[in-house]
């Protein structure tokens, strides 16, 4: 379990403090919507298991990719800066394309943490002028909903129906 989080956290520590001596709240985003799906990537290389987690990774990625940039081209709206091709936000959408990758293959101990950082990646682009909150929204369901659609879920998660003195009861229990 340590291993996971050092892996992750080194992945992340090695891209970001290449830049840190510059400082700057939209550089600190740019080098995050990178880390984070190489260390998602990095991770699947790392720890193989029968469901081919890399394999995933690149589909969930690919769809990302392709149905950003996509829209991107065929919506072409206008960027608060007065640039070309706003929603979704690209950024924000490989950000949250590599937190929820975590999340499900590692569950949300990993995923908090994760989910934290890409929302910082499109607080970043807002606030650079880059984007405005709905290209942000945009970028993070195309990223969430990319993974769930190819990436098997956390394997600790369980659901379970019980009786409690006679009356059926739901149950579902999440193990970080």
């Amino acid at each position: 379990m340590w291993a996971k989080s050092l892996i992750i956290i080194t992945s992340l520590l090695i891209v970001i403090t290449g830049k840190a001596q510059d400082f700057d709240i939209e550089k600190a985003g740019d080098i995050i919507q990178i880390a984070l799906p190489v260390s998602a990537f990095v991770s699947t290389i790392i720890w193989q298991d029968e469901q081919k987690p890399t394999f995933q990774f690149m589909k969930t990625m690919g769809v990302s990719f392709i149905v950003t940039h996509g829209l991107k081209r065929i919506i072409n709206k206008e960027r608060p800066n007065g640039g070309d091709y706003s929603f979704p936000s690209g950024h924000t959408s490989a950000a949250f394309t590599g937190a929820a990758f975590i999340e499900r293959k590692y569950g949300l101990k990993y995923g908090i943490p994760s989910y934290l950082l890409a929302y910082y990646v499109g607080w970043s682009r807002i606030h650079a002028n880059k984007h405005d909150k709905w290209d942000v929204l945009g970028g993070a369901i195309i990223g969430i909903g990319s993974t769930y659609l190819f990436t098997k879920a956390f394997k600790n998660t369980k659901v379970a129906l019980s009786y409690i003195e006679k009356y059926p009861a739901l149950n579902l229990t999440i193990s970080l």
